[in-house]
């Protein structure tokens, strides 16, 4: 049977109790629908079977005005009674055939899923939708199971692939997280969602047209943008190197300010390094500094090496702030496979806020990943690395949604499209403490001149500017001028390594690097 040809972008689920003092329950629902809400689900969980009809009835005059399907949540003895168009229900409500047997031909029957196993079910009794979540942490209804977050959405909704099946992503939704929610949660086969349930945002709003408008802004700008399809590109070394070389003179004509929280260990080698490429170094860890410093740094580099329990909140509020004013992130999780804490921690950032560069090693991309392909020890990788580097780089970025730089004796830079190799690189950046620390700093200060080119601020950008481009700027600099760097006279080993390398940081060119660079696509 044809499906109905529903529109679930921004799908409104009731909770009178949260209506505001002197906010009626009908004209909330009216104003909210007039503001862009596409679809309604009646939720009334603690009321008899009386009330329950008498307040069907009224949504369902109100939707009808307006051309607004209406479902009612868990009674389909309600639905039937009202000739509502459909029910939701939950995993130990009513069973699908169940259902179907009682609802008019032609009902939308949808259903809550919280795991992969959920949804391969729903798909075997051929439902009309379903809702994943709880995506976010919510207070509007006591959870019964854990929070998925915006990456478990992905494995979720490729379990849809070759279904008409839609999916709805609920939970803790609201303006402040949309666009991470819409942004994060794609599957690896670019399966996205269809749709996005409010509960608080718009009942819980003294003015739900207006709060409503907001939401539908940010999903139309969104899908406008196709920001969910992985960049097309068509490059060569001599694109790339062209590229590389319009950062480079950029980052000195603009000296972009770069928010750092970072390795204690090494704050002032990556200052000077930052100093040192064109662009100004910020360290700070306050939390209540986090959204001022967003508005002017042109990015934020997360590094979590030193990583303690009272800095998490401070990247938690950095990332987020980032995201709001479209400043790109870069996360370096360095031993993130060496404590429970470190693989914890990584999650929530990851889950909290979009990322627009991972920098990391074998070792520390592996446990990310959560392959067992590479072991680490601390901070080092173990082993001889990944067995097809260019495939796990590709898939971990595509997973990731953002550009992912593996780092070792040749590194991979992948937009989860285009993978690109580099070969330049001696040896004895590895024998210096925080080398990796202060590659993070050049990938940062490159994505910061690169968004600052970006002229976009539209409503459904989370990340401005060329993250790939600004990655490979960030590595070749780096890398070349250690380079060169080891071949001054004066430069005998790690001890004069580090004044020498900063020296050549300071007066390097885009032609000595396009001279030097060993750069393949692959």
């Amino acid at each position: 049977m044809k499906r109905k040809d529903i529109d679930y972008s921004l799908y409104l689920v009731t909770a009178r109790h949260l209506l505001p003092p002197n906010k009626a329950f009908l004209e909330s629902l009216e104003e909210a629908i007039v503001g862009g809400v596409t679809i309604v689900q009646l939720r009334e969980k603690d009321v008899d079977s009386r009330e329950f009809l008498e307040q069907a009835e009224l949504c369902k005059t109100v939707c009808e005005k307006h051309g607004v399907s209406l479902i009612i949540n868990d009674r389909v003895d309600v639905a039937v009674a009202i000739g509502a168009d459909g029910v939701h229900l939950g995993q130990t409500d009513m069973k699908v055939a169940q259902a179907r047997m009682m609802l008019p031909e032609g009902s939308i029957i949808g259903v809550s899923c919280n795991t992969v196993e959920h949804v391969r079910a729903a798909v075997l009794d051929d439902v009309d939708y379903i809702g994943i979540g709880s995506i976010w942490g919510t207070q509007t209804k006591k959870l019964t199971n854990p929070v998925i977050g915006v990456r478990g959405v992905g494995p979720m909704l490729e379990a849809l692939d070759g279904t008409n099946i839609k999916a709805i992503a609920i939970g803790g939704v609201k303006s402040t997280n949309l666009l991470r929610t819409l942004y994060g949660a794609v599957s690896a086969t670019n399966h996205k969602l269809d749709g996005i349930a409010v509960v608080s945002d718009i009942i819980a709003s003294k003015e739900p047209l207006n709060a409503a408008k907001a939401l539908k802004t940010i999903l139309s700008g969104f899908q406008s943008r196709g920001i969910t399809s992985m960049p097309t590109r068509s490059l060569t070394p001599e694109i790339l190197l062209d590229g590389v070389s319009h950062l480079m003179e950029e980052i000195r004509k603009k000296v972009p300010l770069v928010h750092q929280i970072t390795n204690t260990v090494v704050q002032t080698q990556s200052a000077n390094v930052t100093l040192a490429i064109g662009a100004s170094p910020i360290m700070a860890t306050e939390p209540t500094e986090m959204e001022d410093l967003a508005r002017f740094c042109g990015s934020v580099l997360i590094n979590i090496g030193t990583m303690r329990a009272d800095v998490v909140e401070s990247m938690i509020l950095a990332g987020r702030a980032a995201n709001k004013f479209h400043k790109p992130i870069v996360l370096d999780p360095v031993g993130v496979g060496a404590t429970s804490f470190r693989k914890n921690s990584v999650k929530v950032l990851l889950d909290e806020w979009q990322v627009g560069v991972i920098k990391g090693n074998a070792g520390e991309l592996a446990a990310l990943a959560g392959t067992s392909e590479v072991k680490s020890r601390g901070v080092d990788s173990v082993g001889l690395g990944f067995s097809d580097p260019v495939a796990f780089v590709r898939n971990l970025a595509r997973r990731e949604r953002c550009t992912v730089v593996l780092t070792g004796s040749t590194d991979y830079i992948s937009d989860g499209v285009c993978v690109v190799g580099l070969k330049n690189g001696n040896e004895v950046l590895g024998k210096i403490t925080g080398a990796g620390c202060i590659l993070g700093s050049c990938i940062a200060s490159f994505c910061a001149i690169s968004a600052q080119l970006s002229e976009s601020s539209e409503a459904g950008h989370l990340v401005q500017g060329d993250m790939f481009i600004a990655a490979i700027t960030g590595v070749l600099v780096l890398t070349v001028a250690a380079d060169i760097a080891m071949e001054k006279p004066e430069v005998c080993g790690p001890g004069t390594f580090l004044p020498g390398l900063i020296d050549v940081l300071w007066s390097l060119t885009p032609a000595q690097l396009r001279g030097a660079a060993k750069i393949s696509v692959l």
